[in-house]
């Protein structure tokens, strides 16, 4: 499924950025007919169904794309899933063509999670420290979680930056314990 997803994501990424696209709103439209996907059993059933023929299929994506104001590049890349029959894929799919395209831009995405609320001063500079850090721009999403005691923790893809009260507190435990 790996090598599925991964190769279909690239090629997406591919067509949204050779031809100049708004790769924010291609994205946003990937992830709102997955939404739509995940949410509809029958939509599911019909667009998986092999005895359904094609050209209905995407006569029902057709009517869907008009009325949610959907770009032609997404269309004919579900249109393919369909035809292909690989729409069973797409939420990985559009998981694989989001990290896509955060590599091929340059951003991090960061889920910063903090005892309390930042302010916007405190935000911008725990986003330039992270900038630095990885060398990408930055997309962050704050988290509040008041068990932290105080301080923050960052993760950024796989890689996790504990700076809070709570970590610091459990590494002392540690190495008091050995």
């Amino acid at each position: 499924m790996a090598s599925v997803t991964s190769t279909y994501a690239r090629a997406f990424a591919d067509v949204v950025l050779d031809r100049h696209l708004d790769a924010t709103k291609v994205l946003a439209e990937a992830k709102s007919m997955a939404a739509l996907l995940e949410s509809s059993k029958e939509l599911q059933e019909v667009w998986e169904a092999p005895s359904i023929p094609a050209e209905q299929k995407r006569a029902l994506l057709d009517a869907i794309v008009s009325r949610q104001k959907i770009s032609r590049e997404t269309r004919n890349f579900l249109a393919v899933l369909i035809d292909k029959r690989r729409i069973h894929f797409l939420q990985p799919m559009v998981k694989q063509f989001e990290q896509e395209l955060n590599q091929r831009l340059g951003f991090a995405d960061a889920e910063i999670s903090s005892a309390r609320e930042l302010n916007p001063t405190e935000r911008k500079t725990l986003e330039a420290q992270i900038e630095k850090l990885t060398g990408k721009k930055v997309r962050a999403t704050y988290v509040r979680d008041e068990s932290l005691l105080g301080g923050a923790v960052i993760k950024v893809g796989s890689t996790i930056y504990d700076g809070s009260v709570k970590g610091k507190l459990e590494r002392i435990r540690e190495q008091l314990t050995s």
